[in-house]
């Protein structure tokens, strides 16, 4: 059979060609799952030693919870000393750092810690997903940590635990608001669904414009959720009025005029009043020490 041969041959390269696309449309996928939970993403905030006491207060007094004892500690790979605390609360977690010595580069610009149940595995996961490696692993006193950047410049650091902590739920899971240029914004998506196993919520390319500062304007929202937490892929030109684009998370409320109250008088100044867009009412503020924050609630229906 003289055609048997070029017939056996397009069938094997069509196989091959079905199985590459497969895998292709399968890439988000096939890196570990190494997520332990959204109560264990922490904010980073770092503040003057001068500061701590006043926003930590502060930051209780709108939202409630609990603090840790602060401790002196070595958390960098090169000698430097901050004042850390945990705070704990119902609507996220915080890790506050009030450094006594200069901050090494580029600690300070990670926006959050993600902790995960094993730290090779995710720094691998993370590379293989298109993150880039910024401070290498390194221990620290109760665990590993590194530091990791996405296309577009997000960085946040990676870190766990020798003995696996434990912390109850949270009520309500803040979302990392992540600004992003339309160029870089569909590679960073990709990219991070694949890292974090994550799915898209929402893709809003009309979203209105005044969540961002430009009124009468329109900008593209993406929502993903994951085992790490929600984030808002803030798709915007950068012609951003402040605060914006200087916060870090959204939180999310059930009474946004009442948690407001709380925080003017815990000495929190309101930097944007509350506006509706689409189904939330939200506000911008400033704690004491400078941390910005978004905070809303969802409109009744």
């Amino acid at each position: 059979m003289r055609g048997s041969k070029p017939l056996l041959a397009f069938v094997l390269a069509f196989a091959g060609a079905v199985i590459s696309l497969r895998a292709l449309g399968a890439g988000i996928s096939v890196t570990p799952a190494v997520a332990v939970g959204p109560q264990y993403g922490s904010a980073h905030v770092y503040v003057a030693s001068e500061d701590r006491d006043r926003f930590v207060e502060s930051f209780l007094a709108t939202f409630g919870g609990s603090r840790s004892q602060p401790a002196l500690l070595q958390i960098t790979p090169t000698p430097s000393q901050t004042m850390w605390q945990a705070v704990t609360t119902p609507v996220g977690l915080l890790s506050v750092f009030a450094f006594k010595t200069p901050i090494p580069y580029p600690f300070g610009s990670e926006r959050t810690g993600y902790l995960v149940s094993d730290m090779d595995t995710a720094v691998r996961s993370a590379i293989e997903q298109g993150a880039d490696l910024q401070v290498a692993v390194f221990p620290d006193p109760i665990g590993r940590d590194a530091i990791i950047a996405w296309p577009g410049g997000l960085r946040m650091q990676l870190y766990s635990h020798t003995k696996p902590p434990q912390a109850p739920p949270l009520e309500t899971i803040p979302e990392n608001r992540v600004y992003i240029s339309a160029a870089r914004a569909d590679t960073f998506i990709k990219d991070f669904l694949g890292f974090a196993h994550g799915k898209v919520t929402s893709d809003e390319r009309s979203a209105p414009g005044i969540e961002v500062g430009q009124i009468g304007e329109m900008y593209r929202r993406v929502r993903i959720d994951s085992l790490f937490g929600k984030f808002a892929v803030l798709v915007t030109d950068g012609h951003l009025p402040y605060p914006y684009g200087r916060e870090i998370m959204g939180y999310e409320v059930a009474n946004l005029a009442e948690t407001l109250s709380k925080a003017q008088a815990a000495g929190v100044t309101v930097l944007v009043q509350p506006y509706n867009a689409e189904s939330r009412r939200a506000a911008m503020m400033r704690f004491p020490g400078g941390y910005i924050a978004e905070i809303h609630s969802a409109l009744r229906q």
